[in-house]
This record gives C-alpha cells, sequence and structure tokens, in this order.
C-alpha cells in the first residue's frame, strides 16, 4: 500500500521534499496537498521555475481547500512547510488526527502554544522530525567526531558565522514578499536562519544567557532584523565557553562557517564549501578533509531517508520537536535580548 503524505506549503522547501520523496519512493507513494494560493509554478533543485509544467499534473497531487478535510483522509504524514508563523496551527491539527509530522524549521515563530503541541505529540507517541537540515552535513558530523575525540583538547571559544543576500536566494519570488522578511510570517534573520543555533546547540550544548545587538540596519524593503550578533554562554565539559554568532542577509558571495578554538590547536568549518581543518599545537596543519557537496540537495535526502527510517522504526528521531524547541527558545531569547538590550537567560531545560 502506498504512503499518503499531505503537504501544506508548496513553496521552494515544499517542492525539494515532494521531489525527493518521489526520488526515495517512486510510485509508492500517494502526494495531497492543502493550499489555499494554488500558485502551480515548478521549482527545480536551483530555484528556477520549470516551464511548460504543472505542480499538480506533475506530481499527481490530489488538492484540498479544506485542512479537515484534507486529514479525514488520514494521511501518515504530513509535511509542514509554509511560513514559520502558520505552522503551530497546522501541526496541532495534524498531531490531534494522528499524523506523523515534518516540520520545518523553526517549529513556530512564537513559544505561546509550543508546549501543548510537545505534550501532545508524546502522548500520541507520534513521529516528528523539525527540518535542520545541517545536521546532516558530512562536514559538521565529522566536525563533532573530531570534538569527541578531543583532538583539540579542551574548547576555549566558538566562533561561527552565516551570511548571505537575501534577495538572491529566491529567483522565483520577489524577496520582500517572502516570509523571510516579513515579520507577520515569522520571517527576520534571526528566526530564517535558526540552524546556526540547532547545530551550535547540539555541540556545544544550550546556552544559558545570551546578549544579542543588531536590527534592520540595511536598505532591505524588510521589516525584520537583517543582522544579529549574538554572545552566548555556554558550559562545554564543565566549563564556561563563549560562542558568538553572526548572521546577516546582505554577505555576497554567501558564507557560513564554524571556528573552534581549544587548548592545544583549532577546528575550522567552512560548511559553505564543505572543507575542515584541523591544527594542532604549534599550528600544525594536522588534517584537512574535502566533503564536496556538487549536489546541495544530498542533504535533504539523508533527512529525508532518516525520517522514513524514523517511520519504519529503525532509527529515532535526531531533531524532535522538542529538540526544535530548545533553538526556538534560543533564537526567541536572541531577539528578546536585542529588543530590550539586555542579557537574557536561555530557560532550555
Amino acid at each position: 500500500m502506498a504512503r499518503r503524505f499531505l503537504f501544506v506549503g508548496l513553496g521552494g522547501i515544499g517542492q525539494r521534499h515532494l521531489r525527493n520523496l518521489r526520488t526515495l519512493l517512486g510510485d509508492e507513494v500517494e502526494f495531497h496537498a492543502y493550499r489555499q494560493q494554488r500558485s502551480s509554478q515548478v521549482l527545480t533543485d536551483e530555484m528556477e521555475v520549470e516551464s511548460g509544467s504543472d505542480l499538480e499534473s506533475k506530481y499527481r497531487l490530489r488538492v484540498f481547500a479544506d485542512l479537515n478535510e484534507a486529514l479525514m483522509e488520514r494521511p501518515e504524514v504530513v509535511i509542514i512547510s509554509n511560513p514559520t508563523s502558520l505552522h503551530l496551527a497546522v501541526a496541532r491539527a495534524a498531531a490531534g488526527a494522528g499524523c506523523h509530522l515534518f516540520i520545518e524549521k523553526p517549529l513556530a515563530h512564537e513559544m505561546n502554544g509550543v508546549a501543548d503541541l510537545l505534550d501532545l505529540i508524546e502522548s500520541k507517541k507520534l513521529v516528528t522530525l523539525v527540518g535542520y537540515q545541517w545536521r546532516f552535513h558530512p562536514c559538521l558530523i565529522a566536525l563533532r567526531d573530531v570534538l569527541q575525540a578531543n583532538t583539540i583538547g579542551r574548547v576555549i571559544a566558538v566562533r561561527a558565522k552565516f551570511g548571505e543576500y537575501l534577495p538572491s536566494w529566491h529567483p522565483y519570488e520577489d524577496y520582500r514578499q517572502s516570509y523571510a522578511a516579513r515579520r507577520e510570517l515569522g520571517g527576520g534573520v534571526l528566526l530564517t536562519q535558526i540552524h546556526d543555533f540547532d547545530y551550535l546547540g547540539w555541540l556545544f550544548g544550550w546556552p544559558r544567557r545570551l546578549f544579542c545587538i543588531g536590527g534592520k540596519l540595511s536598505n532591505l524593503e524588510i521589516d525584520v532584523e537583517d543582522t544579529a550578533s549574538t554572545l552566548m554562554e555556554c558550559e562545554v565539559a564543565g566549563r564556561t565557553v563563549p560562542i558568538h554568532l553572526q548572521q546577516d542577509y546582505l554577505t555576497n558571495p554567501g558564507e557560513r562557517s564554524c571556528e573552534v578554538v581549544g587548548e592545544s590547536g583549532k577546528i575550522s568549518a567552512n560548511l559553505a564549501d564543505g572543507i575542515l581543518q584541523v591544527w594542532t599545537a604549534g599550528g600544525k596543519l594536522a588534517s584537512q578533509e574535502r566533503f564536496d557537496m556538487i549536489d546541495r540537495n544530498q542533504i535533504f535526502l539523508e533527512e529525508l531517508k532518516h525520517f522514513l527510517a524514523c517511520l519504519d522504526g529503525t532509527e529515532t528521531s535526531r531533531v524532535t520537536a522538542r529538540e526544535g524547541a530548545r533553538s526556538l527558545q534560543v533564537a526567541l531569547a536572541a531577539r528578546e535580548s536585542m529588543t530590550t538590550g539586555k542579557i537574557v537567560a536561555c530557560d532550555v531545560a
């Protein structure tokens, strides 16, 4: 019997998951979609419009205009990839109907209602995965292995960076209308690029407190912050470690990197290019690995392979809804600090 997936949101990331599920499952999958805007443009992996194609016919989508009606068809999984501020309502309805959940990051745009969702998911024993595909990047996985091997000794400090020019993200749409650019849809660099808070929490543990400065500093036509500089106080192996994260919507060409300073060496991870370098005592380059992501889509495929394995019961979710709530708390604490100018404690229990 074919698996049934219900999609809520078929923009760039929703269509990526649609293509990848077709690749992984072939014809052994049935696609439904809850859609209101009904835009039918088909996108490629390169985020370009595929001319001459219709989304509904290309993927044999059965479309519903009412969410409850769609859920009455008893989909096994609901893929939630609509704008951030709309995640929570859909997730509650889907979980209430007993559906497993794949929720694009971030879990929500606020904490109000998240605890109830977590209780519902856990009481029904639903499989959930929050869409943090960077956890499946081989360069980050290798970085974690080096840390666990204690190659550079005790961690002293961490510097992480993300930057990319927002108008270049999605060539098929006006950046000013994208969810990343609009506060009402849960945009802003802190929430849209919450990936960095997630992987830093995964590698080094969640911060005890933080301080963030930034805001809407550029001439981009958006109503959210485009620049954020966050200093987090974390605890690694029982010792305080400062972690600095710089994020922006302006850097061109884009970059994503993480540098870890240890007592006896340094690790440099160029995540955009897939290069991991490790220096040991005396500044010696001990190793260099390349993880050429010729096809950027591969980490998204690995993410969905993992999710399917979770549905089959052979793997356990790497990023549960509760884990997604932790990174959301940190990102929202950073926004609160930016707004108030104060150090904010992070309640991530």
